[in-house]
């Protein structure tokens, strides 16, 4: 698969991730699983939820 998520997004979505995560386990909700999907998604470099629109943040290649 492309990689769909750019350096910008990509660091956002995994500060976001961990504190989306901490705060789930701190209140000790499941809510906190989200945050394991945005660190996830961070990571990998793919956004799911981008695929159907054609959506990308990545550099355009030169």
């Amino acid at each position: 698969m492309k990689c769909n998520v750019g350096k910008t997004d990509r660091i956002a979505r995994i500060i976001a991730g961990a504190i989306v995560l901490a705060l789930g386990v701190y209140f000790h909700s499941w809510w906190g699983l989200i945050g394991v999907v945005l660190i996830g998604t961070g990571i990998f470099k793919i956004c799911p939820a981008y695929i159907p629109f054609g959506v990308s943040t990545c550099d355009k290649e030169k």
